[in-house]
């Protein structure tokens, strides 16, 4: 029937339509998001250093869950799904004990090469202004800095990255090689680079160095469908870093 062919072929250009304006829906509100988060930052920042931490923290919790509420959307979707825990323990377990050791050593040696590096060079690789001597000791009041990479630092810019940005940019661009049995295309790769340069929020251009562990965040998120493993990861990754810089210099 004519009528019944009009409205199918109707129908069908709709839905074409709509399948190409979805990804660059997607992709503009992840954009739009981060950039308010970043500029946010900034802005603390510049008025009052201490209030930076808190605006991400809000800003990386809230307007997430303002964009799933707003389409009705269910926060499992977005790695906030902690029954498979145990999955997630394991990967980060066995992550952590392959990746901590050889930043050990890559982390010794880079600050043992430093004053080699010429200014203005080594003033944008790091912030370390004394030599490196190594005498293993905790920072101080390490027990509120564990609750502070836990609770301020890691969840919620894993929910953020992880679980928001690199699930809508997955809804953006499905279709992805796969590594490992994980799809490691374009989402996996901005979402690294948004979390790498958000790091430029407080002015440390050495800071841009998360986008490597990012890629390890990004790949057991993809794995587990959980953000538990990259958050334990980060959190982890962060503390070893404090330890270290204790370790070798003291209080910065």
């Amino acid at each position: 029937m004519p009528a019944f062919d009009g409205l199918a072929a109707g129908w069908g250009q709709l839905r074409q339509n709509i399948d190409r304006r979805l990804p660059r829906e997607a992709v503009r509100e992840t954009v739009a998001l981060w950039a308010i988060c970043f500029t946010g930052i900034v802005v603390a920042f510049l008025v009052a250093p201490p209030l930076a931490s808190l605006v991400a923290t809000v800003g990386f919790l809230y307007l997430p869950v303002w964009s799933m509420d707003r389409r009705e959307e269910d926060y499992r979707d977005y790695g906030i799904d902690f029954r498979g825990w145990k999955k997630d323990v394991l990967y980060f377990a066995a992550f952590f004990a392959v990746m901590a050791p050889i930043f050990v050593l890559a982390y010794h040696f880079f600050v043992t090469s430093l004053p080699s590096i010429p200014e203005p060079f080594r003033g944008l690789l790091a912030p370390y202004l004394r030599q490196a001597h190594f005498s293993f000791r905790l920072p101080e009041h390490f027990e509120r800095w564990v609750v502070h990479e836990c609770l301020v630092v890691a969840l919620p810019e894993e929910f953020f990255y992880r679980g928001f940005i690199q699930t809508r940019l997955n809804d953006a661009w499905p279709y992805a090689p796969r590594f490992f049995g994980v799809r490691v295309g374009k989402a996996f790769w901005l979402t690294a680079a948004l979390f790498a340069l958000g790091h430029l929020a407080i002015f440390q251009v050495w800071r841009l160095g998360v986008f490597f562990p990012a890629l390890l965040f990004a790949w057991l998120r993809e794995k587990t469908g959980s953000i538990l493993g990259a958050a334990l990861l980060h959190a982890s990754s962060n503390l070893l870093m404090h330890v270290l810089e204790a370790s070798y210099f003291g209080t910065l």
